[in-house]
């Protein structure tokens, strides 16, 4: 049966949540996308925690996508003589390529590619952004800095370098090796970290071809300035705004995310808020209003998806953070405000067949108060083109292809089905009847809009709409077919 909620639920998968028993109940919470953090536990660990969620979801009845979370390249600093060292306000410290256990005076940084890319003036930032560092001086492999935030530093702490774009590709080795293990595993999404320049995409897409698909994670801000270059060639944006937060001021973060949901929203592609969305629900049973307020906004503000980490990997509580995301989801969108946003934050459609029959079906769905709208598709390009339009009705996204239908498990206000193929138009309308019926999306006698592209199997060619009446059996009879309204232009 539908959800009665358009925004998805992505959740993390981790030492709380790998038996079966434990993700069929985060999906019956409400999980749509289950997502596998290649930082944390070995291949064999997702393999496992992957062949449960298979097996749940035969047992639910619905496609389920799995997200496979690349590391990305990790910058960190070497090891030191004793436990830690403290580093206070205006010390001097040397940042090198020498092996040797550091003390209070220098470390091994075991990345010549930072040391390739800075300048005197740039800032560097260690442990998470706790302590801060102002390069004086460098050269090839070495780099004298000031403290400028001092602290505590101990062995391999991670360090950033922000207004920089480092010479250092995306896929470290792990994460090539990570990456032919979710290929061959069949996950339906490749989560591509340390995205700094959309050569890092087309790399990425090199290796993948058309196994996966590629999930761009904007976490650096050097992906900033090209921003809009990395969404076109994406198949969809993660806001990572943990890792974002780090190298960027806090209060630029929020304009931020927006003005990548609504990028994304233009482009057609799904785009998922992440990180500390419910961080207090790893230990408590309730978030704090705020972290309420948080998902909200994401909500409100038009995203695909909003995304559990360790508060469904690793809490206490992770099915009831998933139901507390749920119910903050169709709390906002009850509201009449939020429909009120999504009409006024609209996408004007670009100029072609799809984008003009999506339009026109959503337009026509709430004119007539039609039960849904029903889309073939066959790579999901025309379930993704109704989802952009942000319809106030329901969208069956019906396949033949089950990792089309897994992907559509993402995207906003879709309720994926996979099912038989069709032969013909008139199986299509029958099909499309009998499943939003079986479905719960329109009883008999509700008007459905379908959508599809002819000839079938042909991607990217919306081409035509029809306007169809329920039945009991979900089929219509003659005299409904040729009084249906149908659109066709030629592909």
């Amino acid at each position: 049966m539908q959800r009665n909620r358009s925004t998805k639920i992505v959740a993390t998968l981790g030492p709380a949540s790998s038996t079966y028993s434990q993700i069929f109940a985060l999906a019956e919470a409400g999980v749509d996308v289950f997502r596998l953090n290649a930082s944390h536990g070995t291949q064999r660990d997702h393999a496992e925690r992957y062949r449960q969620i298979r097996a749940v979801e035969e047992t639910v009845g619905r496609p389920i996508g799995v997200l496979l979370d690349l590391q990305g390249p990790k910058l960190r600093v070497g090891t030191f003589k004793e436990v830690a060292v403290i580093l206070a306000g205006g010390d001097r410290f040397r940042l090198d390529l020498d092996p040797t256990p550091g003390d209070r005076s220098r470390v091994c940084v075991p990345h010549p590619e930072i040391f390739a890319s800075l300048e005197p003036g740039h800032e560097l930032l260690l442990n998470d952004g706790r302590m801060r560092l102002r390069v004086l001086s460098c050269g090839p492999d070495h780099a004298e800095t000031e403290v400028m935030v001092g602290g505590t530093l101990s062995d391999r702490k991670g360090m950033n370098v922000p207004g920089t774009t480092l010479a250092l590709s995306a896929l470290s080795e792990k994460d090539r090796s990570d990456l032919q293990f979710g290929l061959t595993l069949g996950v339906d999404w490749i989560g591509l970290s340390f995205v700094q320049r959309p050569e890092d995409i087309l790399e990425a897409r090199a290796l993948i071809g058309d196994r996966a698909h590629i999930m761009t994670k904007v976490e650096k801000p050097a992906a900033l300035p090209r921003l809009e270059e990395i969404i076109a060639l994406s198949d969809a944006v993660m806001v990572a705004r943990g890792d974002l937060g780090v190298e960027l001021p806090p209060e630029d973060v929020p304009g931020l995310q927006k003005r990548m949901i609504r990028l994304s929203r233009a482009a057609g592609k799904p785009v998922i808020v992440a990180t500390q969305m419910l961080e207090s629900m790893i230990t408590e049973p309730t978030p704090t209003r705020a972290e309420a307020s948080d998902v909200a906004t994401a909500v409100y503000d038009g995203s695909d998806a909003v995304m559990l980490s360790a508060e469904s990997a690793s809490g206490k509580h992770p099915v009831e953070a998933v139901a507390m995301m749920d119910r903050i989801i169709r709390r906002v969108e009850r509201d009449p405000l939020y429909r009120r946003i999504m009409d006024s934050e609209h996408p004007s459609p670009e100029a072609t067949t799809p984008d003009a029959l999506s339009a026109a079906a959503r337009q026509i769905a709430e004119t007539i108060s039609a039960a849904g709208i029903a889309t073939f598709t066959s790579t999901g390009s025309t379930a993704r083109r109704a989802s952009r339009e942000r319809p106030t009705v329901p969208i069956l996204g019906l396949s033949a292809e089950r990792g089309t239908a897994r992907l559509l498990s993402l995207a906003w206000g879709v309720h994926p089905v996979w099912t038989a193929d069709v032969a013909n138009f008139a199986e299509m309308v029958e099909r499309a009847s009998l499943v939003a019926a079986q479905e719960g999306i329109g009883a008999p006698g509700q008007s459905l809009i379908v959508t599809a592209g002819v000839p079938f199997g042909t991607p990217g060619t919306t081409n035509s709409l029809r306007v169809v009446t329920i039945t009991a059996n979900g089929l219509n009879n003659a005299a409904e077919t040729a009084a249906a309204v149908k659109t066709h232009v030629p592909a």
